[in-house]
């Protein structure tokens, strides 16, 4: 879709305040369509004021509404915690949850003002754009959308961010390029994702990356801190004795673990659209709930419903990075995840050191299935020794089998 196709619809516009949102919206203005900009307070944290984007896109002509869904990226980010939903590099899919946060919350915000079509800013070579449109498509199938960086006239009059400020300014719009960026930053509760610019070298050093949510591990005290949690069916809900709700939980989560240096990532994932792509991730406060609920995790499920698990778990990690949160199997997936959890509670106690979680003791833990006299080398009143000769000589049956049918091969290092 190209600019010159909205003539007669009412756009909602996704903004952030920057540059290009700026540079989009004065040029459908000036197309002389009727634009409404919204934009999503997901908490993020190098937003100093978010109430700030209104203003600043003032300048352009638009009416910019915040719609808070803080709340709801906080229950979002618990629910990829209990899936235990990470992605390529094992970093927190905390990008790919908040599409689907955004654009549900957006376009119910959008339809309220008679918005027919829903713009956005996200480049033609990555993920976003696919989620966005995905979401509407889904969600609001009336609905049309409009990719500014997909339609080839705007690609041609701001082929860069010189351009985008050249035109502002000539509009009376205040722009500035800025100072020369290392990467660019997207933000909300759950984490950051730091990508492009110098970070697409993978001669960069990840440490370029001023942390935004804590620091670096080797700046982080050198002292371990005790951290205790409790959990309820998968969730979090007690941190160092204190009950608090999600938003709470992750807000003060990601205090404690981010100034240990907890939940700092490199990745080099596989995008959507077949590139890979090369991202620094900071997600202290999911990694430090996310590792607490998988220690229960491996207490609770049994071999078969651990295996399950994962299969479950990747399936939705996936679902989530591609934009497909709301498909029946996605929903399918989580059902069975919530059956998995049911048993899920327990307290877990860990030692937090410089990027490290150091486990201290689990408690309160009553489906555990791990019984010590069982396990113990020692003697005990456990599972009888001798009581393992039959289940050994009913396994070597087939391995004899295998063996005398000449179909074990010596491994490579014997050659």
């Amino acid at each position: 879709m190209r600019i010159g196709d909205l003539g007669g619809e009412k756009i909602g516009i996704c903004v952030s305040g920057g540059l290009d949102s700026k540079s989009v919206t004065a040029r459908l203005i000036e197309g002389g369509l009727e634009v409404i900009g919204f934009t999503a307070d997901l908490a993020q944290p190098d937003e100093k004021d978010i109430a700030d984007i209104p203003r600043r896109m003032s300048a352009t002509g638009v009416k910019t509404h915040i719609v808070d869904l803080r709340s709801a990226m906080a229950k979002a980010s618990m629910l990829v915690i209990k899936a235990q939903a990470r992605y390529d590099g094992g970093y927190w899919n905390t990008t790919g949850i908040a599409r689907a946060v955004t654009v549900h919350g957006l376009l119910e915000a959008m339809q309220s003002q008679g918005c027919t079509v829903l713009a956005h800013g996200a480049t033609g070579r990555g993920n976003d754009q696919l989620r966005f449109e995905r979401y509407t498509n889904v969600l609001a199938p009336e609905m049309m959308v409009y990719a500014a960086w997909r339609d080839p006239d705007l690609l041609e009059q701001f082929p860069g961010r010189r351009e985008m400020a050249s035109y502002l300014q000539s509009r009376g719009i205040e722009a500035s390029t800025g100072p020369a960026k290392r990467y660019s930053t997207d933000a909300n509760i759950a984490g950051l994702s730091h990508e492009a610019e110098d970070l697409e070298s993978l001669e960069t050093p990840a440490t370029i990356v001023v942390p935004t949510m804590g620091v670096w591990p080797q700046d982080a005290p050198d002292r371990v801190e005790t951290v205790s949690l409790r959990f309820e069916k998968g969730i979090c809900v007690e941190l160092n004795g204190k009950a608090l709700d999600p938003l709470d939980m992750l807000t003060e989560a990601n205090t404690v673990a981010g100034r240990s240096g907890i939940g700092i990532a490199n990745a080099l994932e596989n995008r959507i659209i077949g590139t890979k792509g090369r991202g620094v991730y900071e997600a202290p406060g999911m990694e430090l709930l996310g590792s607490g609920l998988a220690a229960i995790y491996q207490a609770v499920l049994d071999r078969r419903a651990s295996h399950l698990f994962g299969q479950l778990s990747k399936l939705v990690s996936d679902q989530i990075y591609d934009g497909r949160l709301f498909d029946p199997s996605t929903r399918a997936a989580l059902a069975g995840i919530d059956l998995l959890a049911e048993k899920a509670n327990g307290r877990i106690e860990f030692g937090l050191y410089k990027g490290n979680l150091f486990f201290q003791q689990l408690t309160d833990c009553e489906a555990s299935l791990y019984n010590p006299a069982d396990a113990s080398m020692e003697a005990s009143d456990g599972l009888d020794p001798t009581s393992s000769q039959g289940y050994v000589e009913v396994l070597s049956v087939e391995a004899v089998a295998l063996a005398h049918a000449k179909q074990i091969k010596a491994p490579v290092w014997d050659d």
